[in-house]
């Protein structure tokens, strides 16, 4: 099983964090304070580490400076200032959230950083969202009974959205979990790439939003 450590001084994050991500199949740890959460590291091994800036003991910065192995960490906090998110990723993050966040979001990012890291195949659920049907396993996308082929990278984009229905992601926040921080090209893929999805899919295609001025979303009639 997965092990994910979410240390923050706040317990009603620690609790919501730890919910979410329970729910999804991960085994969590979670510490109130620096000091806690490097115990954990040191004696479970954590396969992420999701930390606070700023805590009591250390911060999470100071966390990110003392850890001797190579494990992915995302940065959980308040500052959202241009110099601390840069600091962030020269201290070796995978991702940086501003406080408040949307918990959806957060699980999202979470699988495509451990499969990013190699922990966490693109497995899970089959999804039904009838006339669609998408088969992580296989990559089998099926709509009104017909197998419709799309690219390794077109599937995971439309499972990710399909995954988290109703959540807007910014075609920035799509380039980063998708595509990576070090991706040459700009947001323009993200339009590329799901004017190539909605083609291919057709009617099914009508559950892909724009949300102008934002982003995108999967969004299902719940009427």
């Amino acid at each position: 099983m997965v092990k994910i450590l979410i240390a923050d001084d706040e317990q009603d994050i620690r609790d919501i964090v730890t919910w979410y991500l329970s729910r999804e199949g991960f085994e969590v740890f979670a510490a109130a304070d620096g000091h806690a959460a490097m115990d954990i590291e040191t004696s479970q091994l954590p396969d992420l580490l999701i930390l606070d800036v700023m805590m009591p003991g250390l911060s999470g910065w100071e966390i990110a400076k003392t850890v001797q192995r190579n494990v992915p960490i995302i940065f959980l906090t308040a500052l959202n200032e241009e110099n601390d998110r840069i600091n962030g990723f020269k201290l070796g993050a995978d991702d940086y959230i501003a406080k408040p966040f949307s918990p959806r979001e957060l699980v999202a990012r979470v699988h495509v950083i451990l499969r990013r890291a190699g922990k966490l195949a693109l497995t899970g659920e089959v999804l039904q969202v009838p006339p669609l049907s998408l088969e992580p396993g296989t990559q089998r996308v099926i709509v009104n009974g017909q197998a419709v082929e799309l690219s390794a990278k077109e599937f995971e984009l439309l499972y990710f959205l399909a995954r988290h229905p109703h959540t807007i992601f910014t075609r920035e926040s799509l380039v980063v979990n998708l595509w990576g921080y070090d991706f040459d090209g700009d947001d323009r893929a993200v339009d590329s790439t799901i004017k190539r999805i909605r083609k291919k899919i057709g009617v099914a295609g009508e559950f892909v939003k724009t949300v102008r001025g934002s982003g995108y979303k999967f969004e299902v009639d719940l009427t």
